[in-house]
């Protein structure tokens, strides 16, 4: 006897310590050697009620009852059995007939209240029915029912997968989840789980875990469109567009009608510069549905793409009236505008999305960005939204700040990183490429940090000049910040500001000790107080003007950068006056920059200068009808079609071939094409303006010595321009000589400008160790 009470406690033990497995052979052995014992009846019970085996864990629980009536705990634990049963009626009896019986306790009066509850509400609704009021959007009730489900049947893994479905459809991640994990507890076998499981931790930002749970979904029903359809779609997000198109194919093997998987395979294809193939997967999508929303919206950012500006306007102006009010297809609206130089329709609209998702930091970046060309707000105006940026996005974050421990020793090696979505082929290369490239390998060890949808040839470039090379595409803001920490990063920049593929929210982290913004990338502040420089020249950010920037700025001598040539250039022509017998202006800019200002400023200018005339050549007028718009323009100031030349052509070398004097727009300036402007020997006039995106023509012709062709002021642009247009001999001898200015210069000196560069790291960081 005494063996057994031991094996009893033994089972007991095991029992409260969660280990059911040894518990119930203990128990079951007890039983073999003493059948009449009601204690490991009444355990064996318990514990079959808890595993789900309801009929068994009954038996044992009325039968300890049987053999000792007057243990209290046998009438409790048999009532509540039943009641877990979901047999209220009969568990109500037993527990009344207890309390009859003097089991007066809290524990008793407590079951039978609940008992008393259970009966007075309708049974839960079957599966059907609950699952038809899921789908017919009645969230509230489904959630309501899924609850009293998972009380009245606990056991029961339909009930916690309602709820945790319902929970997730509502975006309730960190409700739903707990809800998942009970329902996979009962049933690990259920693909409806998986999946879901997979929504909720994709809501949750664990997008790893999220593919791991879609592919064990896939894995259990192979033939699974939900499970596939939501890999694919989470693999294209995580940038993985190849492997995604893959599963989209495999949906539509299963499913033909399939309309998301058109869509999102159309998405996937535009991510790897395949906007033409993307339009057939679109318009069949169409064909399912005229009037989806999404389908139309992702086809008018294909068309924009492929420069079809009118009809991509027409489409996003379609899929908004037919989804008012939705946050990402007002910004897709806004960047059609945007693009073609209506840039206070796209501010407006920009504003209209961010008031249906205040907190959606990528529409607020395009709303800055915007607010950059827009041509009659003040500098200290659109410095109050970069503000605004940071109270939204950033100073939340700074709860998440922690001291750094990086070794304070001012002249040791450092590990640099950059941060950028552009390591790719991009304009940005005749800087970032001399700077990856002349970069001290003693002092520092470079990390870059890459948000790419796609890589091409350039991408390799990069990757082989750097030490450490990180893809971003698929972390989160703390997840790639906790990486820049774990890296032990001493300075991180930013290359890209409020532009496409930023990842500022992860600055706002402040994941390193020193963090630096360069102009390069943007050319105006991030308004981001967690960022610590902004580096740049003394001609892009003259004194006085710090308070339009959230970052301090850091100050080099002009030029605060380098250019390097594109191949393929070829050599510089003669001058076209000498031949054609009169001036042409030109500008390779994009709408965007094109304002009413510029548009009444280049008009006097063409009309100070008789038989002048201008080109135009971007992107932006690949479209006949956006160029025939602009021309309108023009024609509001008396200056006939005939005298404008608009269009686009690639490369535009052949372009430049034909221009004798460039233009640059204000109040935000060319950038890249500036310089290219200058290597093909022509030179331009521009317009020093708001700092810095006002200043960066002044910048380039600062840096060649050439102060003389910028302006203070629109009537000063007009009399510098009229000026080189009168003095064609001189005109020409300046055509000749630029590009060796251009070469005898600060901008071609690479070396050189790249060590003034990490002069200014190192100086930033000798600060910091000084620092207590």
């Amino acid at each position: 006897m005494v063996a057994n009470d031991e094996s009893l406690e033994q089972a007991r033990a095991h029992h409260a310590a969660g280990h059911l497995q040894e518990a119930e052979s203990l128990y079951r052995a007890c039983l073999e050697s003493t059948p009449e014992a009601a204690a490991a009846h009444h355990g064996l019970g318990v514990l079959e009620i808890e595993r789900g085996r309801l009929d068994a864990g009954l038996r044992s629980l009325l039968r300890a009852l049987e053999l000792a009536p007057e243990n209290g705990h046998h009438w409790e634990s048999y009532a509540q059995g039943l009641m877990l049963a979901y047999r209220p009626q009969e568990g109500l009896a037993v527990i009344e007939r207890a309390i009859d019986c003097g089991l007066d306790s809290e524990e008793a009066c407590s079951l039978r209240d609940m008992l008393q509850r259970m009966l007075a509400t309708p049974a839960p609704t079957d599966e059907d029915a609950l699952i038809l009021l899921f789908d017919r959007h009645q969230f509230d009730e489904v959630e309501r029912l899924a609850r009293e489900w998972t009380l009245c049947r606990p056991w029961d893994a339909f009930g916690w997968k309602m709820l945790g479905s319902v929970l997730t459809r509502c975006s309730r991640s960190d409700e739903a989840l707990p809800a998942l994990e009970e329902a996979l507890g009962r049933d690990d076998q259920d693909p409806q789980i998986h999946n879901v499981l997979g929504v909720a931790l994709e809501q949750a930002g664990r997008l790893r875990e999220a593919g791991l749970a879609y592919a064990h979904a896939a894995k259990l029903s192979p033939n699974s469109v939900s499970a596939l359809y939501n890999l694919a779609s989470l693999l294209q997000a995580m940038g993985e567009a190849k492997e995604a198109i893959g599963y989209f194919d495999t949906v539509l093997e299963i499913d033909p009608q399939h309309l998301k998987s058109y869509n999102n395979r159309g998405s996937a294809l535009r991510c790897l510069g395949r906007s033409a193939e993307a339009l057939d997967d679109y318009r069949r999508a169409l064909a399912i549905d005229p009037d989806h929303p999404e389908t139309l919206t992702n086809l008018g950012n294909a068309l924009a793409e492929l420069g079809r500006l009118d009809e991509a306007l027409a489409l996003q102006q379609r899929a908004v009236t037919l989804r008012p009010g939705q946050a990402e297809m007002l910004a897709n609206l806004a960047n059609i505008l945007q693009q073609m130089g209506r840039v206070d329709e796209a501010v407006a609209t920009y504003r209209q999305a961010l008031s249906q998702h205040p907190q959606d930091a990528a529409i607020h970046s395009k709303l800055l960005f915007a607010l950059n060309y827009q041509s009659d707000l003040s500098a200290e105006a659109i410095f109050t939204d970069y503000r605004d940026y940071d109270r939204r996005h950033g100073e939340a974050v700074r709860a998440h700040w922690r001291a750094h421990t990086n070794t304070r020793d001012a002249e040791r090696r450092l590990r640099l990183g950059y941060v950028s979505p552009d390591f790719r082929s991009h304009a940005i290369r005749y800087m970032l490429e001399p700077l990856l490239e002349h970069r001290n390998r003693l002092q520092f060890e470079l990390h870059v940090y890459a948000e790419l949808t796609r890589e091409d040839a350039q991408t390799a470039r990069y990757r082989s000049l750097v030490d450490h090379w990180v893809p971003t595409r698929g972390l989160n803001d703390g997840e790639l910040a906790a990486r820049i920490r774990a890296d032990g990063i001493d300075i991180l920049v930013d290359l890209a500001g409020h532009t496409a593929g930023n990842r500022l929210g992860v600055f706002a982290y402040k994941p390193a000790p020193v963090s630096v913004s360069a102009w390069v990338g943007y050319g105006y502040t991030t308004g981001l107080s967690a960022i610590d420089y902004f580096l740049a020249d003394e001609v892009l950010v003259p004194e006085g003007s710090e308070g339009l920037f959230s970052e301090r700025p850091w100050r080099l001598a002009a030029p605060g950068g380098v250019y390097r040539p594109s191949a393929g250039m070829g050599a510089v022509n003669a001058l076209p006056a000498l031949e054609r017998g009169a001036v042409t202006f030109g500008t390779l800019t994009r709408g965007v920059r094109i304002n009413h200002r510029v548009v009444r400023v280049w008009s006097e200018i063409l009309d100070r200068v008789p038989g002048s005339r201008l080109v135009i050549d971007s992107r932006t007028y690949a479209d006949a009808s956006v160029a025939e718009r602009l021309a309108a323009r023009f024609a509001a100031h008396g200056i006939a079609r005939e005298r404008l030349e608009i269009g686009y052509h690639s490369p535009p070398w052949d372009v430049l071939r034909g221009m004798d004097i460039g233009l640059d727009c204000f109040p935000h300036n060319s950038g890249t094409t500036l310089m290219e402007s200058l290597y093909m020997g022509v030179p331009f006039v521009t317009l020093a303006d708001r700092p810095s995106v006002g200043r960066i023509g002044a910048t380039i012709l600062a840096g060649i010595g050439r102060d003389a062709w910028i302006a203070p002021d629109e009537a000063g642009y007009v009399e510098r321009a009229v000026a080189l247009a009168a003095d064609l001999a001189g005109l020409a001898a300046i055509r000749a000589g630029l590009r060796g200015e251009m070469e005898a210069s600060a901008w071609r000196d690479e070396p050189g400008g790249i060590a003034r560069i990490e002069a200014a790291y190192r100086a930033m960081w000798r600060r910091w160790c000084e620092r207590e």
